[in-house]
């Protein structure tokens, strides 16, 4: 894990020659995927934090006034706080890059590799960290081979209990923990009406666990580990409304685990060419060890996200950490061209 590197007095570590002051920033929060609400809030969230930072700020949506308000304003920074589909696929920045616009996060081609949970899993299996063995089936597969023979296959091959989720989406929409085999075939239906591809993949019973990361100056960064306990599965609605779900942060981890889970995200972050911030979801099994299960490029930032309880636990003031990212995010931009 990178430790944090001196900062400045703008909390970039950036000397005035190297940028350019960010004055205006335009976040982007809406959107048409089934996370809107939580896209709307986290823009909220963010904008309150970035005026109490002194950066004048401005909410639009992804809708067809979007690129005509970009080319009047002419921001400094656009911060895309989209999450789902759009969002967190690389269109979006794709259109950023072709409007020559300065924005936060993780380019485009990067962003689809980490918005599909295969190839994710894939690419930090090749950088040699841990994740739970899975199987990635479409549905048209179901309908050409039968349905039940295939489950079978998969309870036979990977045991139970299994966690079934689409490739594709956050907000643990459509994914269900499943602990018997009758249970699956409902699964999958809940898991195809938010995708036409399924990732099914090895239950690991244990600790969950999220760990932010910031790209600084020096390099990236993980926040304090936040673990996460339900009175269930953690949905959609554990997530997003108080009460179901208490958080720990930092995560109750011995220091040898909590290095270890920092260590993955970092790795993860690195591997997979992620920029200025990301999110990784691990569990941790009860002999400490960390298996990495996703990343999240747009990170929820509502009041109940994991990314803000973890600057918080890290003794970082919101508004001046969302300064640094942004203001990192255009010393990095100009530095490329």
């Amino acid at each position: 894990m990178s430790s944090p590197a001196p900062q400045s007095t703008d909390g970039t570590g950036s000397t005035g020659a190297e940028r350019r002051p960010v004055e205006r920033v335009v976040v982007l929060a809406g959107g048409l995927s089934h996370e809107r609400d939580v896209s709307l809030r986290s823009g909220r969230r963010v904008a309150d934090a970035l005026r109490g930072a002194g950066i004048e700020i401005s909410i639009h949506d992804v809708d067809a006034s979007l690129l005509p308000y970009l080319a009047q304003e002419k921001p400094d920074v656009v911060w895309p706080l989209l999450h789902g589909a759009s969002g967190e696929d690389g269109s979006v920045r794709d259109v950023l890059e072709l409007l020559s616009l300065d924005y936060v996060g993780t380019g485009p081609r990067a962003s689809r590799a980490a918005w599909n949970k295969p190839i994710a899993k894939n690419v930090v299996l090749g950088a040699g960290l841990a994740t739970p063995d899975y199987v990635t089936l479409p549905q048209s597969l179901f309908r050409e081979l039968g349905a039940q023979p295939v489950l079978d296959a998969v309870v036979d091959r990977l045991g139970l209990p299994l966690v079934v989720k689409p490739t594709r989406g956050g907000s643990a929409l459509g994914v269900t923990l499943v602990r018997r085999a009758e249970d699956l075939p409902r699964a999958m239906v809940d898991c195809f009406s938010y995708g036409d591809i399924a990732l099914i993949e090895c239950a690991v019973e244990g600790t969950e666990i999220a760990v932010s990361v910031v790209d600084g100056p020096e390099g990236p960064e993980a926040l304090p580990a936040v673990e996460i306990v339900t009175d269930g599965t953690y949905d959609y609605d554990a997530r997003y409304n108080p009460g179901r779900t208490s958080y720990y942060a930092p995560a109750r981890l011995s220091p040898h685990v909590a290095a270890r889970v920092s260590d993955m995200a970092v790795r993860a972050h690195v591997a997979l060419g992620l920029r200025d911030l990301s999110r990784s979801d691990l569990i941790v099994d009860s002999e400490g060890n960390p298996h990495f299960l996703e990343v999240n490029v747009a990170p929820g930032m509502t009041e109940t996200s994991l990314f803000p309880q973890a600057a918080q636990a890290a003794g970082r003031d919101l508004g001046d950490l969302y300064r640094a990212i942004v203001t990192q995010s255009v010393v990095r931009q100009g530095a490329s061209r």
